[in-house]
């Protein structure tokens, strides 16, 4: 008889969001995995249950190390109950390769539905709720961000990622540059909190704001890129693909060649663009 993984949604800010599932599975466990002991400590005293479970800690640093740990508890017959340290597990939180781990040995694997910091910025951002993609944390480094962003460039379907907030204003610039400074979006920080805030506008006007500082939890959501066809692009929009792509390493040849592609142009139209663009550059005062 095996045992059951469940994942436990935890709240993401208001101790009152909590689901109540949450109470019954704390009390029920035989094992709690939590990212952050301390915290697990703080949620059970809020939710006034004494956990009667062994309790060991499973973050980013020990994950792959504990998953087998836990996959054989688990293969033994033992309920264990996975929380982080809000939202819900696996979602840019540790906890997919323990599922991973558990299907591939055909033990149940079941969810308390949770807050997602995800779902509620979208909710609250007033962009296309229909169609959406998450896209995590960006890259850190300047170069890999960029390149990232520009995999997107032309999604339709709204974006949503998490940033850490002494990124965010670096991260904003990228998106406006890669995005275009006009595409709307909305920056929500400390959802659920007592000083939560959503701020909405266009990416250059956030990369802006984001420039004096921000604290707190921070998700961003971006609209889609609008439909266009190849009369739509201006040059100067054409020139702007191009050199995103330049900066992220590729040659002019090769981006030249791609944007062309992307718009469904000619890549002499696009290399015109460009050469005018350069030479008016050289001409300026």
């Amino acid at each position: 008889m095996t045992g059951v993984l469940v994942l436990a949604g935890t709240p993401i800010g208001d101790i009152a969001d909590a689901p109540p599932r949450l109470a019954a599975e704390l009390a029920a466990a035989e094992v709690i995995a939590a990212e952050d002991t301390r915290r697990l400590r703080r949620l059970t005293q809020a939710l006034d249950v004494t956990p009667t479970a062994r309790i060991v800690s499973y973050f980013e640093g020990n994950e792959a190390a504990r998953t087998p740990e836990l996959a054989d508890a688990l293969a033994g017959g033992a309920r264990v109950l996975l929380v982080t340290d809000a939202g819900m597990p696996s979602v840019s939180d540790p906890g997919y390769r323990l599922v991973a781990a558990a299907v591939e040995r055909g033990i149940k694997v079941t969810a308390v539905p949770g807050p997602s910091a995800v779902l509620t910025a979208l909710a609250v951002s007033g962009l296309p709720v229909d169609r959406f993609c998450f896209e995590g944390f960006p890259p850190r480094k300047a170069g890999e961000r960029r390149s990232r962003l520009r995999e997107v460039a032309d999604e339709r379907r709204t974006l949503v990622y998490f940033e850490a907030p002494h990124r965010l204003d670096d991260t904003l610039a990228a998106m406006a540059e890669v995005f275009g400074a006009d595409r709307r979006a909305a920056v929500c920080r400390e959802l659920t909190k007592t000083y939560e805030e959503v701020k909405r506008g266009t990416l250059g006007e956030l990369a802006t704001w984001a420039a004096e500082g921000v604290r707190g939890e921070i998700t961003i959501v971006v609209e889609g890129a609008p439909e266009s066809g190849p009369q739509e692009l201006a040059p100067e929009e054409l020139v702007r693909r191009v050199r995103v792509r330049e900066e992220a390493g590729e040659r002019r040849k090769e981006a030249i060649a791609a944007v062309a592609a992307e718009a469904g142009l000619p890549k002499r139209e696009v290399f015109d663009a460009v050469v005018a663009a350069k030479n008016a550059e050289k001409s300026a005062p």
